[in-house]
Parts: structure tokens; C-alpha cells; sequence
């Protein structure tokens, strides 16, 4: 044998063991030995118990074999079913028991035991397709020879009215010994649906008996559910449209009970044409359909919650897609549990399970209301498919619904649980829409729910998508952009308040972007930072700064004033930074004392350890240390004694306050006013941001405030603008 029973891979977690190859096979023989033992006395030819067993050592080998190979193969059970079919094993008692037996007996016999893992499911999902497989083989065999013995009657019916009289006496005999003794169901009715005649077999199929049915109409005999379209077809084949039917039929017992049929009806016409009988042929499979019904359910269904799965979801939402109503709306609500891995990783699995089945309990009676389809698709997840729709409100309310059923906590093992979730909505017209573009835009507005604060439904916007597919472009080509030299720096001037002097120019990073032309920090630097790319990022400005300084100070000596740029926490936090700075100035040539490096107020307050140490000792340097958009964090100027700072900048919302004196806003004044002479104290400078006018200027110089940067004061310019302000 080769496949799966050769070895187990080191560390793939196969929920098997090896079978021995070569003779002998005893998996094999004794797996034949408890299916003969099992299905002994069901053939229509007597076999002895060795002739059983010789038989099915065959059949069990090509099972297990197919069970257990690399390339599986669920064709052999269609083969192995009409092989028992053809040997005689006719009877619905042997598919039971065959079927039951590769259920309950064939794994335990070969030894294969389960683990958790996803090589158990596939095993077992296998050990399903080849009962199914083997069922259906078994049917159509059956039914190809009922066709057989149905064509074996039509002939000795015509034969019996074409002969002479001692013929037709022989051909009805024939045809009696036929009827009466065939295994399924037989009968006769005229053009009316008036039944003439009944062999035993039917009758005991359906609780009567022969006399007993005799003279009943068969629409007397129909399940009260058969669709309209079933009754149709029939009513085809009494006017002469039909002359023969294959389908599947639900008939009534006199005791209620519904038996599934597989019926062969066919049209018997005189001479000149005319309707004459109808003969059909009833073969019971009850069992084969309850027993189809089950693994249908088994594969579609949730075996811990019993919801249904996302199969079964995927082929609701195919079908509620594929209506031509242009009319027609679907929305699905795609819902995720919040945290609940901590409570598998705290109280354990167990717990965790009880936990999704009361959820789903609840949930259950959320969507009932509306008819809505409830769907589990693994883990925490659950969808809810509202098909058809009236419109957005309507998913929304359901959404709510869902999320008002959780509020209650949950008692579970003397535990008392908490439980949110996020959902994602999706509310759109079915035509020009898909499968996957539902499921896509659901997945994203889930991850929007769970971003915006959990515990919350988010509605699929297509412009937020845009945004969030034209960020991610961004973020994906960002490394390439630096490597092909996209980026480059403008200079803002650092203006001496008391003189108009430049003292200073701040370095600004700009995007030229081949598509969306030139992008500014706010478009890509969150997107660096998130991505890790603003440390090569930040080292390549800093480089580029430092060599524009140095041409500046080479061409004007003495007139140059120092650059001044902006770090990331993340390049705080680079173990790298301090040796990057030192390399850079030494490369360029440009004197510490000529460089201000800026970080924002909560990365300097929250500095400690190694990002501490790395501002002092860039500060050792000679490095200039700046705090910018003072003023918006936490703004512990006690902290700032024990910080290497030299400059504070002040966030532009206070500025925006100062107007002229009899308009500005006391409150801004005095902030910045305390600020700066806070600052002052402790022997730090003050450059204030975002100025826009002469009388914010003129406030802030009245305030004492040392410097500003602003629109009113000078533009951003490329660095061969940066003298012209001297």
C-alpha cells in the first residue's frame, strides 16, 4: 500500500498509525471478517461465511486503501456499492449495515485512533465521502436494475397482446410471477390515476393491503408537502406528454409517516396510441435518504453549535446573489467576538466552548424573528445573511439586535462572563455584486468595528475603502520609493522674534509620488512609523539635512543657520540612533552645534532607560535638543530639569488664540505667557508654531517669546531659497 499507512511524517501530527505493507494484510481480514459477520444472510444468493469473507477482503482493500492514500479517492465507494449490488446484495438492510459498520468498526479494526489536529478531520471528512460515495454506488445499482426488471414487464405486457390467446395466458403468467414476486413495489392505474392493481411489496411499503388499495386514487397517496411542479409531471404523463418519469417521490403511510420512493413510471399506449396504463415501480429508500440527509447535515451544519456552517452560509448567499430581481437587496452582518481568547487562554477551552454555544443560543433567538440565516464560520465568528433585505436600516437593526442580545453576562462553571463583539455590515443591492465582494467588504468593515473601539457595528463605506486601499498602496510602495530617490526635503525658517533674523531652518520631508504628485508628511509619515520604514526613513533625512547645513555654511560662513529635524519615537528607540548621528556628522563635516533634533512631547516625557540615555548623549554631543508641539501631552515641566531640552516649540492651537490685544483670548495668552516664562527658568528658549499674522506675531513677542515659524513669517522653499531670508 503507499500513502498515508507507509510512515507519519516527523511533526505533522497525523492522527493515525502505520499499516503493514505486503501479505497478509491483517487490517484487511479482520475489517472482512466483522463486515461478513455483519450483513451474513442479506444477499438473495446464500453465501457461506468463508465465501462472504473471500468476497469482501477485496472490497475492504480497495476501502481502506482509498481511506488511507495520499490522492483520495471517493470513487471507490460508488464502485464498491454497485459491486455489492451486482453480487446480489440488493436488500436496504445491507447499505444499513455496511454503512454502519465503516462508521463504527472500520477505524477501531485497523487501529487508527483520533487526535486533535487537522489530519483527524481530514480522516474523518474521507471515512463520510466514501459512506456517501458507497451509498449512492449502492442506489444507482439498484435502480439500474429496476429499470432492468420495469423493461423485463413492458415487454411481456406488449408481448402479451400481440400474441395468440395460449401465448398471452403464458405471457400473463409470466408477468404475474414477475409482479407478485418482484422485491419492490409495484402498480398499475389507468389514465385517471385509478389504481387497478398492487403486488404485495408496495402495499407493505405503504400499510395497506393489496384489496385495500385497489380502486384508491394514487393522489390519495401523495405527501402533503410535494410541490406543484411534482403533480404536474404526472399529469404529463397520464395525457400521453410523458412517456416515462425518473424522480424521487415522498409517499404516505397510512400511519403518517413519510417513505421516500425512488420511482420509475412509464406510459402504456394502445394500439393507436391512446393512454392505456400507468405502471410505476417504487423502490423504498427511506433509509438512504435519512441516512444522505444526516452527512449532509453533518457537512453543513456546526458540530458544536449546531448553526449552520460556512458551507451552507456560501450557498444561501449564491443563492440569494444569483436572483435577477434588480429590486432585491442583501446584507450580511459579520460578527466577531471581543477578547475571546482570554477566556480559552484563562479558563480553558472547555469553558470557552460552553461559552460560543450560549452565545449562539442567543443569537438564535435574535435573527428568529426575522427569518434571518445564523451561520458560524469557526472560531469566535459568526454571520448573520439578511436575504432579502428592505434596505440599510434594516441590517443595522439587526446588528443592534445582535449586540443588545450580549449585554446580559453569561454564566458558565460558576463563572461569570462578559462578552462584546464587532460586527461588520454589508448592505447593498444583489445585482452587480458577487460573493466575494460581499465577503470582502464585510471583513473590512469587521476590522473597522474592532478598530473604532470594539463593541460597535461599522457600515461598509466604499469612499472610507478607498481611502484605506489608496493608504495601504502607499504603505506597500513606500520602501521603493526611498530606493528610487522619490523623497525630498524643504527647509521653514526658525525667525528671531526681536530681529526677523533666521537663526535656524526646519527640514521637512515631501513625497514626489509618480501618481498622486507631491504628498505631504501627514499622507505617509504615520504610515513609516507603523511600517518600521521611518527609522531608514529619518536616517536618510537626517543625512540629507546635515549635508545641506554644510553647503550652506561652506557658501556663507558665518551667516548659515543651523537645521533642524524631526525624530520619530521609533528612532528613539533604535538602538542605532546615537551611532547614526555620529556617522552622519562625520561624514558631512557639519558641526554638532549646527543640529537641533525635534521629538514630539510624549516620546521625550516617556523616555527612560536606553531612549534616555541616547538623548544624553546626543546632547554630549553638542547636539541641540528640541521638544516640539509643546503644550498638547503632558507638558511636566518639573520632568523637563532632569531632560537634556534646549528649545521648547509651542503647539500652533495656542497661538491661534492671539489676536490683537483688545481681541485676543485671555486664556491663550496666558498659557503661553506661563509657558515661556516657565521656560525661561529653566534656561529653555521658546519657538512658537504656526503663525499667521503680524498680530500674532506681535503677541508673542510682547509674551517674551524667543522665535517663531509660521506661514506670515516664511514658506516651506527648496534649500537654495533657505539664504534668502538671512
Amino acid at each position: 500500500m503507499t500513502g498515508l499507512d507507509h510512515r507519519t511524517p516527523a511533526g505533522s501530527g497525523r492522527g493515525w498509525v502505520a499499516l503493514p505493507s505486503g501479505g497478509g494484510r491483517p487490517g484487511v481480514d479482520t475489517f472482512a471478517r466483522v463486515w461478513a459477520t455483519t450483513i451474513a444472510g442479506t444477499s438473495y444468493v446464500p453465501l457461506s461465511s468463508t465465501e462472504l469473507e473471500s468476497f469482501l477482503r477485496d472490497l475492504a482493500g480497495r476501502i481502506i486503501d482509498a481511506l488511507l492514500d495520499d490522492t483520495f479517492d471517493p470513487q471507490v465507494g460508488y464502485e464498491v456499492g454497485r459491486t455489492l449490488v451486482n453480487a446480489h446484495f440488493t436488500s436496504p438492510e445491507t447499505l444499513g449495515r455496511t454503512v454502519a459498520v465503516l462508521g463504527n468498526r472500520l477505524l477501531p479494526q485497523l487501529g487508527l485512533s483520533y487526535v486533535e489536529g487537522p489530519d483527524a478531520a481530514e480522516l474523518a471528512s474521507r471515512l463520510a465521502m466514501l459512506q456517501g460515495s458507497l451509498a449512492s454506488g449502492f442506489a444507482e445499482a439498484l435502480r439500474d436494475r429496476t429499470l432492468d426488471e420495469q423493461e423485463a414487464i413492458r415487454q411481456a405486457v406488449l408481448l402479451a397482446r400481440e400474441e395468440a390467446q395460449y401465448a398471452l395466458r403464458a405471457s400473463e403468467a409470466r408477468f404475474r410471477a414477475v409482479f407478485a414476486g418482484a422485491a419492490i413495489g409495484i402498480g398499475i392505474a389507468d389514465p385517471d390515476g385509478r389504481i387497478l392493481e398492487v403486488n404485495q411489496a408496495l402495499a407493505s411499503m405503504l400499510g395497506y393491503t393489496v384489496n385495500e388499495m385497489r380502486g384508491l386514487n394514487i393522489n390519495s397517496l401523495r405527501h402533503p408537502d410535494e410541490p406543484i411542479e411534482m403533480q404536474q409531471i404526472f399529469q404529463e404523463l397520464a395525457a400521453g406528454g410523458r412517456d416515462h418519469i425518473f424522480l424521487e417521490k415522498r409517499l404516505m403511510r397510512t400511519d403518517g409517516q413519510a417513505v421516500w420512493t425512488h420511482l420509475t413510471a412509464s406510459l402504456i399506449r394502445d394500439e393507436d396510441g391512446t393512454p392505456r396504463y400507468q405502471v410505476a415501480m417504487f423502490e423504498d429508500v427511506t433509509e438512504r435518504h435519512q441516512l444522505q440527509e444526516r452527512l449532509r447535515h453533518q457537512a453543513t451544519h456546526d458540530p458544536l453549535t449546531q448553526l449552520p456552517n460556512r458551507t451552507l452560509f456560501f450557498e444561501r448567499l449564491n443563492e440569494a446573489l444569483r436572483s435577477d430581481d434588480p429590486t432585491l437587496r442583501v446584507g450580511v452582518c459579520y460578527l466577531d467576538l471581543d477578547g475571546f481568547k482570554v477566556v480559552n487562554d484563562s479558563l480553558g477551552h472547555d469553558v470557552g466552548d460552553q461559552l460560543l454555544v450560549a452565545i449562539a443560543n442567543r443569537l438564535v433567538q435574535c435573527v428568529s424573528v426575522g427569518g434571518h440565516l445564523l451561520a458560524r464560520m469557526g472560531g469566535d465568528e459568526f454571520v448573520i445573511l439578511v436575504a432579502p433585505s428592505r434596505d440599510t436600516a434594516s441590517a443595522i437593526e439587526v446588528a443592534d439586535a445582535a449586540l443588545r442580545s450580549l449585554e446580559e453576562p453569561v454564566r458558565i462553571a460558576g463563572h461569570e462572563l462578559t462578552v462584546s463583539a464587532s460586527i461588520g455590515v454589508v448592505e447593498r443591492p444583489v445585482a452587480g455584486t458577487s460573493v466575494a465582494e460581499v465577503m470582502k467588504a464585510a471583513d473590512i468593515t469587521l476590522y473597522w468595528a474592532k478598530s473604532d473601539g470594539r463593541n460597535r457595528w461599522a457600515l461598509y463605506d466604499p469612499e472610507r475603502n478607498a481611502r484605506e486601499v489608496a493608504r495601504y498602496t502607499l504603505s506597500a510602495t513606500m520602501p521603493r520609493a526611498l530606493e528610487r530617490g522619490e523623497f525630498f526635503l524643504e527647509y521653514q525658517p526658525l525667525v528671531r522674534l526681536t530681529d526677523r533674523t533666521v537663526i535656524g531652518v526646519e527640514a521637512l520631508v515631501r513625497w514626489r509620488h509618480p501618481q498622486h504628485g507631491v504628498l505631504r508628511p501627514d499622507r505617509f509619515i504615520g504610515l513609516a512609523e507603523e511600517t518600521g520604514l521611518i527609522v531608514p526613513l529619518g536616517r536618510w533625512v537626517l543625512a540629507e539635512a546635515c549635508r545641506e547645513a554644510k553647503r550652506w555654511q561652506q557658501k556663507y560662513p558665518g551667516q548659515a543657520p543651523f537645521v533642524s529635524v524631526n525624530l520619530a519615537v521609533r528612532q528613539l528607540h533604535d538602538r542605532g540612533l546615537v551611532g547614526d548621528v555620529s556617522a552622519i556628522l562625520s561624514e558631512t563635516g557639519l558641526d554638532p552645534s549646527c543640529l537641533q533634533l525635534e521629538l514630539t512631547e510624549s516620546a521625550v516625557m516617556g523616555s527612560a532607560g536606553p531612549p534616555l540615555d541616547a538623548l544624553h548623549e546626543l546632547a554630549r554631543m553638542g547636539i541641540r535638543i528640541a521638544i516640539d508641539d509643546f503644550g498638547t501631552g503632558y507638558s511636566n515641566l518639573s520632568y523637563l530639569r532632569r531632560l537634556p531640552v534646549h528649545t521648547l516649540k509651542l503647539d500652533g492651537s495656542f497661538v491661534e488664540g492671539l489676536r490683537p490685544e483688545d481681541a485676543s483670548d485671555p486664556v491663550d495668552e496666558k498659557i503661553v505667557s506661563t509657558l515661556v516664562s516657565l521656560a525661561h527658568t529653566l534656561n529653555l528658549t521658546v519657538t512658537a508654531e504656526g503663525i499667521e499674522t503680524s498680530a500674532q506675531e506681535e503677541r508673542l513677542r510682547d509674551l517674551g517669546c524667543d522665535c517663531g515659524q509660521g506661514w506670515y513669517l516664511a514658506r516651506p522653499g527648496p534649500p537654495e531659497a533657505v539664504l534668502a531670508f538671512s
